[in-house]
């Protein structure tokens, strides 16, 4: 049976460098992007390159319902869906409060819930979330984790919005409670996922060096800061967060389930751990 992988936001950057992984670890690649241009261009380049994997351009935004169900159902028709690298996503320079936890979070629970059907055993997911998060060590209102945990609620945006307050209109907020939100779905989804035979984990990057990256660091200048606080002293590159994608997609990882892999070059840890506090 043919094995076929999904890298959504796979047009650049993280997305692609993970796609560029899958082409070794799938007969199929599915390249999703909700640009046209950007994902066909990049699915040409990756056949090019040769690895052996076909890679066909999917133009896809992850919070359309009807795509998402042709993306399954071209999923079923070509083989077993074996690997999913979800990698689409918004940052705070680019929407507004409700546009973000709509792609962010919504959309990786819209995404997960129409592929579901397609999980046997040996699929696994990897959704990326954000090391965003992270940095606040704080304990999270209850009310707002509770609304955070229902994402596919007619009423979501409201009862986060009731929760939060004001406050979360502020898109770097926001971005942080979507990308919170993301770590506990993943725990949700890996509980109902299990029985299958099947995983999912998300992957928390720090701060790497995307031109989605650059472009928040243009506005933020908070992100220098956390590149000087690095212990590694630098930005991380794609292929970096892509390898251990990859690893936890893969069969080595068959124990790894429900659980967030950060990849920060261990700001976290220095700004929050014995280090830190000293």
């Amino acid at each position: 049976m043919t094995t076929v992988g999904i890298a959504t936001g796979g047009g650049r950057g993280m997305g692609l460098a993970c796609a560029q992984r899958l082409t070794g670890m799938v007969d199929t690649v599915v390249l999703v992007d909700r640009d046209e241009a950007t994902v066909t261009a990049a699915a040409k380049d990756l056949s090019a390159a040769g690895r052996g994997a076909a890679v066909e351009p999917f133009v896809l935004d992850i919070t359309d319902g009807d795509g998402l169900a042709r993306l399954a159902a071209h999923v079923r028709e070509s083989g077993t869906l074996r690997a999913v690298a979800h990698a689409a996503g918004i940052s705070p320079t680019m929407a507004d409060w409700r546009r973000i936890f709509t792609v962010d979070l919504v959309g990786t629970a819209m995404l997960a819930e129409a592929l579901r059907p397609l999980a046997t055993a040996g699929t696994a997911m990897v959704c990326f979330a954000s090391m965003a998060p992270l940095l606040d060590p704080t304990e999270p209102d209850p009310a707002a984790v509770a609304a955070l945990d229902a994402p596919l609620d007619e009423q979501f945006l409201d009862r986060i919005h009731d929760a939060l307050g004001p406050a979360v209109e502020d898109t770097g907020v926001a971005y942080a409670w979507a990308k919170r939100g993301v770590h506990r779905f993943v725990q949700q989804e890996a509980v109902r996922l299990g029985p299958l035979g099947a995983r999912v984990c998300s992957v928390s990057p720090g701060v790497i060096d995307t031109p989605q990256g650059r472009q928040e660091a243009e506005s933020h200048p908070f992100m220098d800061v956390l590149v000087q606080r690095t212990p590694l002293g630098r930005t991380g590159h794609p292929e970096e967060v892509a390898a251990v994608v990859a690893f936890a997609l893969s069969d080595d990882a068959g124990f790894l389930n429900g659980v967030d892999l950060l990849v920060d070059g261990g700001v976290c840890a220095a700004l929050h751990g014995p280090a830190g506090r000293q």
